[in-house]
């Protein structure tokens, strides 16, 4: 039997959990001015006058303040020099000043009103009667096409440059909150492998997988769960119906959660019961794909040497080539943050140079139709001397979790 598979019940596999966000503090609003004021330095560099960033995660970002994106026009108006303001329903003022760490103008609108006309006002008040406006990269398309309607006299660009040169770089505050909320995580893939048994079915593990966040300190439970038994597990993002467990199935569990505005997302892959010799092989050439990524992960490379360095580890082995199946039918990994997806990614395509500061899932999945999936998925920050790992890699397929380890 795989060591740390099976064996205990659930409420003995919960019973190994405890809060883990002791010590652990929000970032300040002294870090979220400085954001600011790194936005302002990119955008008088770049000739761009002023960025909107709507409500979700580029607001937080740049100020702290939680609003979620609706059909409204609600987010944050930030001009190359000057003091940003937000813009939001005249009704969603006191709420939106309730919620907010840094504070700021609130420029409203009335319902019979528009917002994008309101913005346009807004930017000729603030001193900006013409030049380039970013208009944040996760705002709806009827917000641009609002804003765009409202725009004589300016010319609009994907604000996406000015949070992407911000984002990819974390800080040590980020790097911390991000170490702790992954390794969250990995308790809970111990527990949840731990309480592992024959006739279990997949919603039943993920029922477990939420509770056992909430054990750990994460509010919501879940950021999201993905929980594959046997043939499933081939499929990266799941299948339709869910499985029951049985001896010999290859298990593949995903998940992650959510704490102070940072995101975990950890795979481990293991059988129930012992491994087979093609199991063994497969999960071997994963792991080696991993560490081959992680290796080529160096200062200055582009994001596509990493991928082509697990992509060339798995040719070795004979999967693939390039997005073939049986091997890797999609990219290495992901930037991650605030966001579970950010850029810059580790893909063919993505020749960003990595620099101190950008984090990435690795990742690079073999896929079997018909057979099994494995997925290896652990993250690493790059550091001045290359890149260092958030959590430690599976073991081996014999003990994933390293338990017998002297």
């Amino acid at each position: 039997m795989t060591i740390g598979v099976g064996g205990s019940t659930k409420a003995e596999a919960l019973a190994t959990l405890e809060n883990m966000t002791d010590g652990l503090e929000p970032i300040s609003g002294t870090e979220y001015q400085q954001r600011i004021e790194r936005a302002q330095a990119y955008m008088q560099e770049h000739d761009i006058a002023a960025a909107y960033f709507n409500a979700g995660t580029n607001m937080r970002y740049f100020t702290g303040t939680q609003w979620h994106a609706s059909e409204r026009m609600v987010g944050m108006i930030l001009p190359a020099t000057g003091d940003f303001e937000y813009i939001a329903p005249y009704f969603e003022k006191p709420t939106l000043e309730d919620y907010m760490v840094l504070e700021g103008k609130v420029n409203t609108w009335h319902e019979h009103e528009s917002p994008y006309q309101l913005f346009i006002e807004s930017l000729k008040r603030m001193g900006i009667t013409s030049g380039t406006v970013g208009v944040c990269e996760s705002a709806a398309v009827f917000i641009y096409d609002g804003i765009l309607q409202q725009a004589a006299g300016y010319t609009l660009i994907n604000a996406g440059v000015v949070s992407k040169h911000c984002r990819t770089r974390k800080s040590s505050n980020e790097l911390i909150l991000m170490s702790r909320v992954k390794q969250m995580t990995l308790e809970v893939h111990k527990a949840t492998a731990s309480m592992l048994k024959a006739g279990m079915s997949t919603t039943e593990v993920e029922a477990f997988i939420d509770e056992a966040h909430r054990k750990v300190g994460a509010p919501a439970g879940s950021y999201f769960v993905i929980v594959l038994f046997g043939e499933a597990s081939a499929y990266p993002h799941g299948v339709k119906d869910p499985q029951i467990l049985k001896e010999g199935d290859m298990v593949l569990i995903d998940t992650g959660c959510q704490y102070l505005g940072y995101i975990s997302d950890i795979t481990r892959s293991y059988v129930f019961g012992e491994p087979t010799k093609r199991q063994r092989l497969v999960w071997n050439a994963e792991k080696e794909a991993q560490l081959a990524a992680f290796n080529a992960a160096q200062l200055g490379m582009p994001c596509a040497a990493v991928d082509q360095a697990a992509r060339d580890s798995l040719a070795a082995n004979g999967f693939g080539p390039g997005y073939d199946i049986p091997g890797l039918p999609h990219r290495t990994g992901h930037g991650i943050g605030m966001d579970i997806h950010e850029w810059p990614y580790l893909v063919g395509s993505d020749h960003t140079p990595l620099d101190v500061g950008m984090c990435f899932s690795n990742e690079p999945m073999i896929c079997i139709p018909g057979e099994f999936g494995i997925r290896h998925e652990d993250h690493f920050y790059m550091t001045e001397s290359g890149p260092e790992w958030f959590t430690a890699p599976s073991h081996s397929v014999d003990d994933p979790f390293g338990l017998e380890v002297a």
